[in-house]
């Protein structure tokens, strides 16, 4: 068989992106930061792009000043000669200054980089301290004996963010440079624990909340025996029955236990605090004569751009050459492109904001429990455009209410059919279900069975086990543990 290659045509439609398009779906799918960002970048990079400013009154006041200036040139020539007096006047007095301006002079110029200096140093913020460095300033402050101080080092490093040993003990004894025993390592992490914070370098929860009692308690006793032999009791409530083992009265039990509630269950946590994420928001909502009003309120974040008009009036000019030109050409429609963009994702978002306060103004007036269902393809169909493109629009933003700031897809929820006909949200059922435990007998809690009757007493038919699932979600605990003596 003979092998052979040749061309062949072949005639084929594909559906392709233009970069218009793609820079502006890039665009609508910007939060407002990463979206400020990505301006200041386009400045940086176009020089054809400019950012316009406002003028102020001060501003504008500029021109009218120099012309007021020229017309008040000629009258001012006739007082020239009694100005040369005075000049002359102010060299004597300068004179005079002279030898005490010198001899100042660099003691202002220090003065002036001190205080410049000490201005950085106070608007510096300080580097946090970590939990490692705070355990080992203790550590060099204290007393321990030479052979044991490698291991209480060790111990310290395998400390994690919570507060806990996160490494066997015998694995750190073994890989010291100088090796000591099992022993000599349970005195070092003995001398570890005595740190602050209390019950640092704990193996368990059952550990460190034990290293956080103060022996000279009245009480301590009683705490000890409650953390060493009925944790799970605590847990699951069950008070009658450590008082009937440990001959204590209920009162007492129960008062212990709160006091063990107060302790510190992850020590090192104080100094790994969780970063809160910064919430802009880019759309407000107003109540204004009865009717809700939708603003944008992105105007202090974004700037408003514009395009050179330099750049503009050299395209006309001959004496540029063709590659400057096309250089120029291809900049200014670069930054049409991004101008276009930035509008047509501020009227998008406007008109998607503006469906979705039309759609939840009951939310609006009452709050969750009058959250309705609402599919992002309804406000799609509505507004004009593809699903795709409300997904992107409402991504990672934020909408200030008379509710609360919440994100924009937080609107977008299912629901189901209740008994009156009406859709309602499954936000709305999760809220009944908070009112519901809220206002409970909590000497004798609800079950799961007991709350699903309640909500279908109430129109919603919903089965006991979607009613754990969702306290679970709400991070509600079972009957058992919400039970009180």
């Amino acid at each position: 068989m003979k092998m052979q290659s040749s061309l062949l045509p072949q005639l084929q439609q594909k559906m392709k992106l233009s970069p218009q398009i793609i820079q502006s779906i890039e665009i609508l799918q910007l939060p407002l930061l990463a979206l400020a960002e990505r301006i200041q970048q386009e400045i940086m990079d176009n020089p054809v792009l400019e950012e316009m400013v406002e003028q102020t009154k001060e501003d504008s006041s500029v021109g009218e000043d120099s012309s007021m200036a020229e017309e008040s040139s000629a009258q001012t020539e006739w007082d020239d000669a009694q100005k040369k007096e005075v000049d002359r006047l102010g060299e004597m007095a300068e004179d005079w200054s002279e030898y005490y301006s010198k001899t100042m002079v660099r003691k202002s110029v220090l003065s002036d980089e001190r205080d410049q200096k000490q201005e950085a140093l106070e608007n510096t913020a300080a580097k946090p301290m970590s939990l490692h460095d705070y355990l080992l300033g203790q550590l060099s402050l204290m007393e321990v004996p030479e052979h044991l101080f490698e291991a209480c080092e060790n111990i310290i490093y395998s400390v994690d963010n919570s507060g806990y040993l996160s490494v066997p003990l015998e694995e750190i004894v073994c890989s010291l440079e100088k090796p000591v025993s099992v022993e000599e390592g349970e005195k070092a992490l003995k001398i570890v624990q005595t740190l602050e914070p209390p019950g640092v370098g704990a193996r368990n929860l059952q550990e460190c909340l034990l290293l956080q009692l103060d022996n000279r308690d009245p009480n301590y006793r009683l705490t000890k025996d409650l953390l060493q032999n009925f944790l799970v009791e605590i847990e699951t409530r069950k008070y009658p029955l450590i008082a009937k083992k440990t001959g204590y009265s209920l009162e007492a039990i129960k008062k212990q236990v709160e006091f063990i509630r107060t302790l510190n269950p992850k020590p090192g946590s104080i100094f790994h605090d969780e970063t809160i994420p910064y919430v802009v928001p880019e759309v407000k909502v107003e109540k204004i004569d009865g009717q809700y009003e939708v603003f944008l309120i992105d105007n202090a974040n974004i700037p408003h751009l514009h395009i050179s008009s330099f750049y503009k009036k050299s395209l006309s000019e001959s004496s540029i050459d063709s590659s400057t030109r096309q250089y120029i050409q291809k900049k200014i429609e670069s930054a049409k492109w991004l101008v276009d963009a930035i509008e047509q994702r501020r009227s998008t978002l406007y008109k998607v904001a503006c469906k979705i306060v039309s759609m939840q103004k009951g939310f609006l007036d009452e709050g969750i429990h009058r959250l309705r269902t609402l599919k992002m393809q309804d406000v799609a169909d509505i507004v004009g455009v593809h699903v795709s493109t409300v997904s992107r629009a409402i991504a990672h933003k934020y909408i200030q209410t008379p509710q609360g700031i919440f994100e924009m897809k937080f609107f977008f929820t299912g629901g189901f059919q209740n008994a009156d006909g009406n859709m309602e949200s499954w936000e709305s059922i999760r809220q009944k279900l908070l009112e519901i435990v809220a206002k409970e007998d909590k000497s004798n809690p609800l079950s799961d069975e007991e709350v699903a009757e309640k909500l279908h007493a109430s129109g919603v038919d919903i089965a006991r086990r979607t009613v754990t699932k969702y306290r679970r979600i709400l991070k509600i605990p079972s009957s058992r543990q919400r039970k009180e003596y």
